[in-house]
């Protein structure tokens, strides 16, 4: 008896520690996310206070003179002429980010398709193999691919060919560039995201019901009606949860969009081939510069370059748990 009390003693003080230490595991991430934001926030508190709203929506990043002595400004100490307005940034990331959605869904739907229904299964697990590949290489190498091959390629041959044959379609024509700019980082973003829709989505059509695809083809449909009719609409909730990661992944990219964008500051732009910059590429790429500001302003107006960034992804996960919650309910 005594033994067994024991024993019932020992679970009872088990279960509120396995409890606990579940809460706490589970409560990591969004604590780490809230820290995160929080951090950010307190940081870039002066070049908030500084900037303002117009840290948004004007085109004026300039450091200043950093070898000039340091001027109050709002109750904050800048360099002389030192400016922070981001408005190209943020056009440059969500603009090279929706192109890229936009070229690599089709093509990841595609291949999905092609892998789990249009090839033999002896051939389709390799297949499947070298797609799922592509998604561990490092960015920096399909930022030197990019840089290598399609910058020359595009800037020499494909973007002429386009201003040529679509100059009466706005945003195709104009100056065909020199092959840095918003085309090729969308294409190489979409290059990089393309394995994750991809495999996520050919899982998904793998685990639909053997018994819809029969029916339709039942009805007369051939196996591409079936798959745009029937089994794609019935995906539709894992094609917006995939493409929000994937936009998120490439709305973050820092390094493969550095070396094929051009790094334009300052500057909107006019058509698709004209060079952009990103906010975590210009992140990347300004860093060293402003820690050469005594006053710390250039890297605080950096830090809020990198809040505004985690707001727009966040906003963007968002939208898509609505999406999701009204496709539910429906």
């Amino acid at each position: 008896m005594v033994e067994s009390t024991n024993a019932c003693g020992i679970i009872a003080m088990k279960i509120p520690a396995f409890r606990v230490a579940l809460i706490a595991t589970a409560s990591f991430l969004p604590l780490s996310l809230l820290l995160l934001i929080v951090f950010l926030v307190l940081y870039s508190w002066p070049a908030i206070q500084f900037n303002q709203f117009d840290f948004l929506w004007t085109n004026d990043w300039n450091l200043g003179n950093l070898y000039g002595n340091p001027v109050s400004v709002h109750g904050q100490q800048i360099m002389p002429g030192a400016r922070y307005g981001i408005w190209f940034l943020v056009v440059g990331t969500i603009v090279s980010s929706v192109l890229a959605m936009l070229i690599a869904m089709p093509i990841a739907i595609g291949s999905a398709y092609f892998l789990s229904e249009g090839v033999r299964k002896s051939w389709a697990g390799p297949l499947s193999l070298f797609v799922d590949l592509l998604a561990a290489v490092p960015s920096v190498v399909y930022g030197l691919w990019g840089y290598a091959l399609l910058v020359p390629l595009f800037g020499q041959t494909i973007f002429p060919f386009m201003v040529k044959t679509f100059s009466f379609v706005p945003f195709l024509n104009g100056s065909a560039g020199s092959g840095y700019g918003l085309l090729t980082a969308a294409f190489v973003l979409a290059v990089m995201i393309i394995p994750l829709i991809s495999a996520t989505l050919r899982e998904a059509i793998q685990m639909t019901e053997p018994a819809l695809k029969e029916a339709g083809l039942s009805l007369g449909l051939n196996r591409l009606e079936v798959f745009w009719h029937i089994t794609l609409p019935k995906l539709k909730t894992v094609l917006i949860g995939v493409g929000i990661l994937a936009l998120g992944r490439a709305l973050g990219e820092t390094m493969a969009v550095l070396m094929v964008s051009g790094n334009a500051l300052n500057y909107l732009p006019n058509n698709i081939y004209a060079p952009i910059s990103t906010m975590a590429a210009f992140i990347a790429s300004q860093l060293d510069s402003a820690l050469q500001d005594p006053t710390n302003m250039a890297v605080e107006a950096l830090s809020e370059i990198a809040l505004v960034l985690l707001l727009i992804t966040i906003v963007v996960n968002i939208t898509a748990r609505l999406m999701l919650w009204m496709e539910r309910i429906r």
